[in-house]
């Protein structure tokens, strides 16, 4: 049964990791928009390199907050148009198992991709090089959890064809926690402190999403099926 289970993973991240390279403006296009709000604060504060530096922590959080609801809406859309997602459910194995691998593979090409790329976008908002670590850090572990948040509510709004404005409704609360604890762990490691406090918070809110988001989002997704 486990061989079994793990060729079947196996095989459905291949396929979500195939279906997004197919279409790689889900990957780019996330980054543009990054880079894109990251230019306008700037323009809009001023070019100060101290204000600019306060701010940066506030600034990118909320950035990355906002690019993960504009990618979020997508997941589980596409093997819910071709009938893939009802076959996921009658499936031997868990439905909760196989969303999670798209998820997780979601994550790996969205949010570490702007984990990876995000010093690029603090240098532009002058924020000090000894934050760029805990940033990416941060990042990493709060896009995880922001992806989970938004898996939820996608398999709650999978079958609607406007359900853009109610993924939001139903995210932005739940995003509060780690809008708050990512940008106080970058702004204490740009301001000298130690951040470990901030950061275990992300990784204890990232495990537990891990445990406890498969079965919401499983659920989500029969209610979906069966609407």
């Amino acid at each position: 049964m486990l061989p079994e289970l793990g060729t079947f993973l196996r095989f459905q991240a291949q396929r979500h990791l195939q279906a997004a390279l197919r279409r790689p403006g889900d990957i780019v296009g996330p980054l543009i928009f990054f880079l894109m709000v990251v230019t306008l604060f700037p323009l809009g504060l001023g070019p100060d390199p101290a204000v600019l530096a306060a701010l940066s922590p506030g600034i990118l959080w909320v950035v990355a907050l906002l690019s993960s609801l504009v990618v979020s809406g997508r997941l589980f859309q596409s093997d819910y148009e071709d009938g893939t997602l009802e076959q996921l459910a009658l499936s031997p194995h868990p439905l909760a198992l196989s969303a999670m691998v798209e998820v997780f593979c979601h994550w790996l090409l969205s949010g570490m991709s702007l984990a990876l790329v995000s010093p690029v976008f603090a240098g532009l908002l002058n924020m000090p090089t000894q934050a760029m670590p805990v940033l990416m850090s941060s990042l990493a572990l709060g896009t995880l959890c922001l992806s989970l948040i938004g898996a939820v509510a996608a398999s709650l709004t999978v079958a609607l064809r406007r359900g853009g404005v109610l993924l939001s409704l139903l995210s932005i609360p739940l995003t509060v926690p780690v809008l708050i604890f990512g940008t106080a762990a970058v702004r204490e490691a740009a301001l000298g402190y130690d951040p470990t406090s901030w950061l275990a918070l992300l990784g204890a809110l990232a495990a537990g999403g891990c445990v406890l988001a498969p079965f919401a989002i499983a659920a989500g997704l029969r209610i979906s099926l069966e609407a």
